[in-house]
């Protein structure tokens, strides 16, 4: 899996044939690495779904592993918390009439935002353990 931060996109292959891409939205802030809890921004680097909750307050969600350890490590010498609960999910449950609106404007806390739709495509698709390369 590839999110392309600055494309506002999220693409899924198969080895290295492109099987899907669906269009997002990302953390308000969305221009640089997340470095620290409330910063609005979603993080880059390399990292795995890990887990996945079905009952979220966004229809389904897909935890991303962030922080990792060098996240950690770098959050803890300026002396702030590095955040965490970075998630793929759908709309906040009770909006999903909204669709494909959310996406005219970067609105989550640093997660990666698609329409209920696809997270349930997402959701069946992609198992946990799975890579996720956030990208600029």
């Amino acid at each position: 899996m590839l999110v392309r931060k600055s494309a506002r996109r999220l693409e899924l292959y198969h080895g290295t044939q492109l099987l899907r891409a669906y269009s997002i939205a990302l953390g308000r802030n969305p221009l640089g690495h997340k470095r620290e809890e409330g910063d609005g921004r979603t993080p880059e680097g390399r990292y795995v779904l890990d887990y996945r909750n079905p009952r979220s307050s966004y229809r389904k969600a897909l935890h991303v592993s962030y922080p990792s350890p060098a996240d950690t490590l770098a959050a803890r010498s300026r002396g702030v918390s590095p955040g965490g609960l970075i998630m793929i999910h759908g709309v906040r449950n009770g909006l999903g009439f909204v669709g494909r609106l959310h996406r005219l404007f970067d609105w989550t806390d640093g997660c990666i935002a698609v329409t209920d739709a696809e997270i349930e495509e997402i959701w069946r698709s992609v198992p946990d353990g799975t890579p996720i390369d956030i990208e600029p």
